[in-house]
């Protein structure tokens, strides 16, 4: 469910919002996004299963990820550093990184905020790259 007010603000409701599967045990859920009425940035929720990982990337802008729930840790500069429930990112563009579930029992969840709605990734392993956004077409 999606509501709009009088003066243009949103109010979202991920629970009403579709999901998306990325793949590798990440399933994503958009939230802010130009259809929202916002070309500046984009935000967004990231479930992952029990002992999930991506892949190392990078993007073309700017990231801040908060851990919303769960064990997780953030591969980055060759150092993994364990993350508890609320604790905040900032990653550079083009840096590589990856985020991984520590539980192999429960899920974990991040909020993620891109500072341009064109924001692209980058997989480390093979240079290849595509907006964020494609991935937000293939329902789990």
């Amino acid at each position: 469910m999606t509501v709009h007010t009088p003066s243009n603000a949103v109010l979202l409701k991920p629970e009403t919002l579709p999901r998306y599967e990325r793949g590798g045990g990440a399933t994503t859920t958009p939230l802010v996004t130009p259809a929202v009425g916002d070309a500046g940035f984009i935000t967004g929720y990231t479930v992952f299963t029990a002992g999930a990982e991506i892949p190392f990337h990078s993007h073309n802008c700017a990231e801040s990820v908060i851990l919303i729930e769960g064990r997780a840790a953030l591969d980055i500069d060759g150092t993994a550093y364990e993350l508890k429930p609320l604790d905040a990112t900032y990653i550079p563009p083009g840096v590589s990184h990856r985020f991984r579930n520590l539980s192999a029992h429960e899920p974990m969840k991040i909020l993620w905020i891109y500072a341009h709605a064109n924001a692209t990734r980058t997989l480390t392993a093979t240079g290849v790259t595509h907006p964020v956004s494609a991935e937000h077409g293939r329902h789990p």
